[in-house]
């Protein structure tokens, strides 16, 4: 594993390099997380002969995090990933994510489709989501908009807390961030385009694979559902 970083629009961007060849696979995490969560497979596929990067977007991991909500949104964290490759100087990957970095991957597929080999989307959060996840992370904006001095104090201590376990640490990870970053996160996603929407998506033409989980109402799998059905070259898993 390689890390590494770029600037973009003057703000650093984190990624990391596993493998080498030509296949190269571009992974984005989820909403408040970073690419330590694929800590396990970024190494596992670049064993099977694969370039694997991952990448924290901006406001998120060992990226830069700025407190202004208009630098976040799906849109945004799409052109990231194109900032990526042309940084390294690749023609096209295949682009994946999860949550958050599932709509990532379908903002650069509308984006730059050109750039786009094929679509590995895991939990996409489309419109059948919108209530429970409105219903989530709005509180969660408003309980941090009022606590942010706590919040502070209480990541300040977390931070100190040895990492021992990636599932524990990645939850342990949301009380680590700075909590103005993380509100202006939520607020730029709460406020902004959540995914392209249905027309956008109904011209992705890349072969597809669409991965969905029952029982999970944030990413209800009715939306993985939808998606297989609305894009011409999608296989749901």
């Amino acid at each position: 594993m390689t890390p590494g970083s770029f600037e973009y629009q003057g703000r650093r961007i984190a990624y990391c390099d596993h493998g080498e060849g030509p296949r190269v696979l571009v992974l984005t995490h989820g909403l408040l997380m970073d690419q330590r969560m694929f800590g396990r497979l970024a190494p596992a596929l670049a064993a099977r002969g694969h370039r694997v990067l991952t990448l924290d977007v901006l406001g998120h991991g060992a990226s830069d995090q700025p407190y202004d909500m208009t630098a976040y949104s799906m849109p945004e964290f799409g052109r990231q990933v194109v900032a990526l490759l042309d940084h390294l100087g690749i023609a096209q990957a295949v682009i994946g994510g999860t949550s958050l970095g599932a709509n990532t991957t379908l903002e650069v597929a509308v984006g730059a489709p050109e750039r786009v080999r094929a679509l590995v989307i895991e939990m996409p959060v489309l419109e059948n989501a919108l209530p429970a996840a409105a219903a989530t992370f709005v509180p969660l904006a408003l309980a941090l908009r009022g606590s942010i001095t706590l919040m502070r104090a209480l990541a300040a201590v977390m931070r100190k807390v040895p990492r021992t376990h990636l599932l524990v640490d990645m939850m342990l990870d949301f009380v680590r961030r700075d909590p103005r970053a993380s509100l202006a996160v939520l607020d730029g996603i709460v406020f902004g385009r959540v995914a392209p929407e249905r027309a956008l998506r109904r011209k992705i033409t890349q072969r597809t694979l669409v991965i969905g989980h029952k029982r999970d109402p944030i990413h209800p799998f009715s939306d993985a559902d939808l998606l297989s059905r609305e894009l011409p070259g999608a296989e749901l898993g």
